[in-house]
């Protein structure tokens, strides 16, 4: 079961509510999952969704909402590979249809006929139907996503500002043949379901969550001191390599007190932190103090190093132009 079922699966069992919030659930229903035909002179009404659940919702608010006799209900087999059957609630032509239609205004031009409506719950029911009859919510475990998905721009673009209504900031996008609006960031997902009633969905929801942000914050913890372990430990290997030389070279005795005893203690203790090595000199010595003598250690080294190699190269351009000489000669 996708996490976008388990979600329609809650909001399904939600109360029905008071008559407007039913005609504004019933105007989403028609709006983004309906259709009106017109056959000859017979008017005819269609709301079809792919979930058993919700045609048993819209049937149930055509009947408690304009009291109209028993809707026909159909299903269809769809034939694509993986997909559910098709439910399909349809209301014949009858005067409650006709009235049904008016008092929706579902033939009117101004289609904001939810917010219109102005109550909050108007307005959540709306949102709610929207989301059963064609949302769709990611699993949190793998995405932050939630979308609804419109034939039209002017039903997206209602769509945005109902949301926009509560605080929301959702997204519009042109997707084949409709427009998708949609969240992507966790907290205005979460303030979504609270509106439309999902709490359930909501609780499992924030406690995904709140177990990935722990993870993710335990991983940058685990990398960061990674990253330092591994900047400590390349530091002592340059810093024991700069002592080594010069004990090769010239022996600790050439160093003055202060740059042997570190000298020595890092010999001693190759793992050791600068911070633990101050802790072990006598006096102690603070982090910034060891990392200043320990610098003038590589420094001093590397310019032996220079010296001797600059030394070497010059011994060896002598030689290289005697040779050249007697060649002449």
């Amino acid at each position: 079961m996708t996490y976008a079922l388990q979600a329609k699966n809650e909001l399904v069992r939600h109360n029905l509510g008071n008559n407007c919030c039913r005609r504004a659930e019933l105007t989403a229903f028609i709006h983004l999952g309906g259709n009106l035909q017109l056959s000859g002179r017979k008017l005819s009404l269609n709301v079809v969704t792919s979930h058993a659940a919700v045609a048993r919702r819209v049937f149930s608010l055509f009947r408690q909402t304009f009291k109209l006799a028993v809707p026909e209900v159909l299903v269809r087999k769809k034939f694509r590979l993986r997909k559910n059957n098709a439910y399909l609630v349809r209301i014949n032509d009858s005067p409650k249809l006709r009235e049904l239609v008016e008092q929706l205004g579902l033939l009117h031009e101004d289609k904001t006929t939810a917010l219109q409506a102005g109550d909050r719950c108007c307005r959540r029911s709306y949102l709610r139907a929207a989301f059963l009859i064609a949302g769709s919510l990611s699993n949190p475990e793998n995405s932050y996503h939630l979308e609804i998905y419109t034939d039209y721009l002017h039903q997206a673009e209602e769509l945005a500002a109902l949301m926009l209504a509560f605080g929301l900031t959702p997204k519009t996008i042109k997707r084949k043949n409709g427009f998708l609006v949609y969240l992507k960031e966790s907290d205005q997902i979460g303030v979504f379901l609270n509106i439309i009633g999902a709490h359930t969905t909501l609780f499992g929801f924030e406690n995904i969550r709140i177990l990935k942000s722990m993870r993710n914050r335990i991983n940058r913890l685990v990398n960061f001191e990674t990253a330092n372990v591994n900047k400590t430990v390349e530091a002592a290997l340059k810093q024991m390599e700069a002592i080594q030389y010069l004990c090769r070279l010239r022996g600790l005795a050439s160093l003055t007190p202060p740059l042997r005893s570190l000298a020595e203690l890092r010999l001693a203790h190759p793992e050791a932190s600068l911070q633990e090595l101050g802790e072990m000199m006598s006096p102690p010595l603070g982090k910034s103090g060891v990392n200043h003598r320990m610098r003038k250690l590589v420094k001093t080294a590397a310019a032996l190093a220079h010296k001797e190699s600059g030394g070497q190269d010059s011994v060896r351009r002598g030689a290289n132009h005697k040779t050249k000489g007697k060649q002449q000669g």
